[in-house]
């Protein structure tokens, strides 16, 4: 659970609230069920989960592990076709796109970033634009203007010629969330994109994702284990426990230390600060 930044900068509102009421993902009475023999009882069970987001919004699927976040998270990037229920985005059922029309249109940030082959910023950035061209595969001068802008989106234009595999772990993610914004997707999808950076690259890069939602009007899904930086950058919470979606709304609404304490089995405390966002803190038995 990550600590809190000292002191919020003044928010915008998110870009939604300027764009009207448009729904851009629509996830409707979702369920999944994993077996390792179809005559047996499932291993695990996503019940049928419901939420909306708009273009500008974070929405972040919280939880702890085997809840089912990132069940969840790959249903939604049409990975996983559904049990029940269907995946909206811009209104088209995103498991029935082909891979390449998914590609066009979704970006996924996985927890980590295997390296199949050596090769320098620039080229992996430029990784982003495949689904966008041809059989054979020569950048357009499109491509590279658009993977310069996300190098630029990101803070990473003085990484371009660096080789990836001596990039620190923040510097790292920063390019990886550059390739998936050469994409040009409608919807970036980010599984514990925080995982094994310090607090400073943490806050570093999820103030990048709010400046993108905020200029760029991304629909961002993030899973995480992290409390307070889901309640300091997300407009909406999904609490996810045990194959359940207990709650869909704004931190202020779903914070209640009796429902965290239950969902986390630990003893909380929950303080509502200045501006509006809730700070949890981990009680000591001692």
């Amino acid at each position: 659970m990550s600590p809190s930044r000292g002191s919020a900068a003044p928010r915008t509102p998110p870009e939604s609230a300027r764009l009207g009421t448009e729904i851009r993902l629509a996830v409707e009475q979702v369920s999944y069920a994993y077996s390792a023999n179809p005559t047996q009882a499932p291993l695990f069970t996503l019940e049928a989960t419901s939420f909306q987001a708009r273009p500008g919004e974070i929405v972040a699927i919280l939880g702890p592990n085997a809840s089912g976040k990132s069940t969840l998270l790959q249903l939604i990037a049409g990975v996983l076709a559904p049990l029940s229920g269907r995946v909206l985005l811009n209104g088209s059922v995103i498991h029935s796109l082909s891979p390449r029309a998914r590609a066009q249109r979704i970006a996924m940030v996985q927890q980590e970033s295997r390296l199949l082959f050596p090769a320098r910023v620039w080229q992996f950035v430029l990784q982003g634009r495949h689904a966008h061209g041809g059989s054979l595969r020569f950048e357009s001068r499109d491509d590279i203007v658009i993977a310069q802008n996300a190098l630029l989106q990101v803070g990473a234009a003085e990484l371009r010629d660096r080789w990836m595999d001596q990039l620190s772990g923040g510097e790292k993610q920063r390019v990886v969330l550059a390739r998936a914004l050469a994409q040009r997707p409608l919807l970036l999808l980010l599984d514990e994109p925080t995982l094994h950076l310090d607090i400073g690259s943490q806050v570093g890069l999820l103030d990048a994702l709010r400046r993108l939602c905020a200029h760029h009007h991304y629909t961002v899904i993030v899973v995480t284990h992290e409390l307070n930086l889901a309640a300091e950058y997300a407009d909406q919470i999904l609490l996810m426990h045990s194959g359940r979606c207990l709650r869909v709304g704004p931190p202020a609404a779903i914070y209640k230390r009796e429902l965290l304490e239950q969902v986390f089995q630990v003893p909380l405390k929950v303080e509502m600060r200045g501006h509006g966002r809730p700070r949890v803190t981990i009680l000591s038995d001692s």
